[in-house]
């Protein structure tokens, strides 16, 4: 099977499902940053050494693939004539459970915030950070297709616990990096 079809050429795309649709919608878009973040959580992955850090993030690539998957597929699509699922899976309140898990389990490790933190804190950190940035890119993408529409709302809520997630990473592998973190402090202009 070849890689290109050209079926793309006059800037349509297939939906999951058959539907045609531009390639400048808001469903392409928002599953071409869902896409986007979990290439740059790869990026991340290729600077960290933590095993289990490195666990979570190939199960969040995973996690993130399903969540694109069904981005991917208008609601009316999600189930087959026969009633069964389109998808072999979805996010539901698990995965996000699992991402407030492993937050809470890293900020008992680091010190109470005082201030904000300017993105950074070392090669692996920083990476994080754009990550999440990305992340909240995607999350803004779901929440405008959903004005158009509907999303279940189990996508918008996991790209919003992760962004979380990828901020506390950030500040905890900066600590287990020993490198420090820096603070947006408006009284040290």
């Amino acid at each position: 099977m070849k890689i290109y079809t050209k079926t793309g050429d006059k800037g349509q795309t297939a939906l999951y499902g058959g539907t045609r649709v531009s390639k400048a919608s808001a469903r392409v878009e928002s599953y071409g940053n869902i896409d986007e973040l979990n290439s740059f959580i790869g990026i991340s992955k290729s600077h960290i050494e933590d095993e289990e850090v490195l666990k979570q993030l190939k199960k969040i690539q995973f996690d993130l693939f399903t969540v694109g998957s069904e981005a991917a597929t208008p609601v009316d699509k999600l189930m087959l004539a026969n009633g069964k699922s389109r998808l072999p899976l979805i996010i539901s309140d698990t995965e996000i459970e699992e991402l407030e898990n492993w937050m809470d389990a890293f900020d008992e490790k680091l010190d109470p915030l005082q201030y904000f933190i300017l993105p950074g804190g070392g090669k692996s950190a920083t990476f994080l950070h754009a990550a999440r940035t990305i992340c909240r890119r995607a999350e803004r993408s779901l929440v405008f297709l959903n004005e158009s529409e509907e999303v279940r709302p189990e996508l918008i809520k996991y790209l919003n616990r992760l962004s979380d997630y990828l901020f506390v990473l950030a500040r905890y592998i900066s600590k287990i990096n020993n490198e420090p973190e820096e603070y947006w402090n408006p009284n040290e202009r």
